[in-house]
């Protein structure tokens, strides 16, 4: 039995509290890992909200982190005690349709966590969120939940490849597609917005437009490779984004929000004609969308992007040479680090829109 420091949520919309909890020992198949980092997203902040109340409550929050190996079950053979790894929210069967045709980040069967903490010094059982729990000292995962890096990647860094920076910097190079030279409209300069924009940086686009309220987030998308910033407050961003293409739109759009009705539509009617529009954000369950039935009729596509298309084990270590090669900004990224007993104090940074990403130091 391994007793774990974690953040647990009882109650939707209540402080999150920080208890002892034990993990039994890794099973077939089950890996212990010594947690060094976790990255503080809006996915939990949705679940602290109430907004996706399919999630079972006790749980331990976190679901984008990093750490060490430290004991793995009968069978394990990908990773092994010492090793550094990213956790995948996505563990993949690697057997079903999906999996086999190389889409993994919407595997049929993925390889969930069935096995629960408790209270320490009770029965009382707690779930631990995505089959993670990241927001903890110690971690039972899933073999496929754990992927492997380069050890001299820096760990909060590594955190923030886990979910965030996957899920943006792919929906740009893996679901999109951006192409060089292209045209880019991002709405929302979040984690993930700011991800999104350092993909399609990566990937050539020669025009990013960021879209955000907030004039701070604005600024701070600039440092990470937007070329123009509009503020929908100061008027209408799909007339502001037409006007900066010469009428016609951008090439690729992007929803990064999940929040409200109105990014989604907006980032359809800012997609040239045969442009691409992406919906990255995860939206509050039963969020519903008003969308004109001629919005497509000039052959735009709209398209998910589910873990920004990530195949973790092939995708987690190109991040990190990314990062590694100066191509990837993550340590401008980290906008604030706290400590694991305040994280009540990291949701209120990211509630308040004061963050590009903060990261939680468990080690």
């Amino acid at each position: 039995m391994t007793t774990a420091k974690g953040a647990v949520l009882y109650e939707y919309n209540k402080p999150v509290k920080v208890q002892e909890v034990e993990l039994p020992e890794p099973g077939p198949g089950l890996v212990l890992v010594k947690m060094m980092s976790s990255g503080v997203c809006h996915s939990d902040w949705h679940v602290v909200k109430g907004e996706w109340p399919s999630v079972p409550m006790p749980t331990v929050l976190g679901h984008e982190g990093a750490g060490v190996v430290e004991e793995v079950g009968q069978g394990v053979t990908t990773v092994k005690k010492g090793d550094h790894v990213i956790l995948s929210w996505m563990p993949q069967c690697r057997v079903c349709e999906m999996c086999v045709k190389g889409f993994p980040q919407v595997c049929l069967n993925p390889v969930r966590m069935t096995t629960q903490a408790t209270v320490k010094g009770s029965n009382d059982k707690v779930h631990m969120l995505s089959g993670l729990g990241t927001m903890a000292t110690y971690n039972l995962v899933t073999e496929a939940a754990a992927v492997p890096v380069d050890k001299a990647m820096p760990f909060e860094q590594a955190s923030l490849i886990g979910c965030g920076v996957a899920t943006g910097v792919g929906a740009a190079i893996n679901t999109a597609q951006v192409q060089p030279g292209s045209t880019v409209a991002v709405f929302g300069a979040g984690g993930v917005g700011i991800s999104v924009i350092q993909g399609a940086r990566i990937a050539g686009a020669s025009m990013i437009i960021s879209v955000d309220m907030l004039d701070n987030k604005l600024q701070m998308a600039k440092e990470f490779g937007a070329t123009h910033t509009v503020n929908p407050k100061a008027g209408d961003a799909v007339a502001k984004i037409k006007e900066l293409t010469g009428g016609l739109g951008v090439h690729y759009a992007f929803e990064a929000i999940g929040l409200v009705e109105g990014p989604f539509v907006q980032a359809i009617e800012a997609t040239r004609n045969r442009g691409v529009t992406t919906w990255v954000g995860h939206s509050p369950e039963g969020l519903m969308l008003n969308i004109s039935a001629r919005a497509l009729m000039m052959e735009k596509t709209i398209i998910g992007s589910m873990y920004g298309s990530s195949r973790p084990h092939v995708d987690f270590p190109r991040l990190v040479s990314l990062y590694q090669t100066g191509q990837l900004k993550l340590d401008e990224f980290i906008t604030k680090r706290f400590s694991l007993n305040q994280v009540n104090e990291a949701f209120a940074a990211l509630g308040s829109g004061q963050v590009a990403r903060s990261v939680l130091t468990l080690a």
